[in-house]
Formats: C-alpha cells, sequence, structure tokens
C-alpha cells in the first residue's frame, strides 16, 4: 500500500466480467473460500507455488468478485449456491445471458461486474508485478492495474446502499 497526499493507495487488478473470467477462476483457484449475502464472492491464494503466487509466506492476494449495483439474491436460493450453479451451466455451455438461478433466469453480467485482485494484508507490492502473478494464476490477463482508493470506493457504496458498481469505481480511478 502506498500514502499519497494521505491517501492510501492500494495495487490493484480488475477484469470485467465474462464467462471466460468465471471459468478461470474455478480451473485455477476452485471454489471461493466464502461467498456473501451481499453477492461478492472472495479467494485467497497465498504460498502456493501451483497458483502463481511466490511461496515465501508474505504475499496473499485476495481475489473478489463484486456484485452489479443493487445486487439481489435470486428468490429462494441461498447465496452459497449462486457460484456453483453459475459454474456449472457455464461448464456445460448454457448461454451466459440466460443463466437459470432457482425459478429466475440472469445474465451473468446481472450476477457480477467483475473481478478485483490486491494484496489481502496490505502488503507494498508494485502494480506491474501484482499485474504479472495475478495473470500467471488465472491465465487471464487483467483489464486494469494500477492503484486505487479503497477508502473512497467503500464510502461510496456504503453511501449509496450498494446502488454503485465497485467495479466501475475502480476502473474509473484506474483510468485516471
Amino acid at each position: 500500500m502506498a500514502t499519497v497526499y494521505g491517501v492510501d493507495l492500494v495495487p490493484t487488478a480488475v477484469w470485467r466480467i465474462s464467462a471466460e473470467l468465471v471459468l478461470a477462476l474455478d480451473e485455477h483457484l476452485g471454489p471461493p473460500v466464502d461467498s456473501y449475502v451481499n453477492g461478492s464472492q472472495t479467494w485467497l491464494v497465498g504460498d502456493e507455488p501451483d497458483k502463481g503466487i511466490p511461496d515465501d509466506d508474505s504475499l496473499v492476494i485476495e481475489f473478489r468478485m463484486h456484485p452489479v449495483a443493487g445486487y439481489r439474491l435470486p428468490a429462494k436460493f441461498s447465496h452459497y449456491d449462486v457460484w456453483e450453479t453459475v459454474v456449472t451451466q457455464l461448464s456445460q455451455r448454457v448461454d451466459p445471458q440466460a443463466l437459470r438461478l432457482g425459478s429466475e433466469v440472469r445474465p451473468l453480467s446481472g450476477l457480477w461486474d467483475g473481478l478485483e485482485a490486491f494484496p489481502a494484508y496490505g502488503d507494498e507490492i508494485e502494480p506491474a508485478l501484482l499485474a504479472s502473478l495475478v495473470t500467471t494464476a488465472l491465465t487471464l490477463a487483467p483489464d486494469r492495474t494500477g492503484l486505487v482508493d479503497h477508502q473512497a470506493i467503500g464510502d461510496e457504496w456504503e453511501r449509496s446502499n450498494g446502488k454503485v458498481s465497485i467495479v466501475a469505481l475502480l476502473i474509473d480511478q484506474l483510468a485516471t
């Protein structure tokens, strides 16, 4: 983490949502270590040389799938079941625009906006090195990398009661 003008900036890599991204996560990282009611899915990857992250016990990267703005859990569905249901359907080549979740049909882009990867515990790492590590881990390069102000993004998401896209806020910061 770098501090610039009193603002803590976090090295970050971001991917926009796609079926290819979901299947790469499943293939290379496996199921999420946690699923949240707000739609987030999380993986923690570190000291696992087979996943492309250095085996030095000092760097853990968090991969977090961010839900769409205003995310709503599918009716009569557990937040623990969403990921596996989506992965199963995408693996069976179901149209990503027509995923069946219980009694609902939703597009993949109606569940998640994209994926963010960052040092889980505030470790200092250059964005270019982070991009290289996460590209190796997923075999899929991020759409954007750089430094972001997580505090400002979190504050905006809280202020809007989850009605803004975290991925859009990340991309906006990475584009400036």
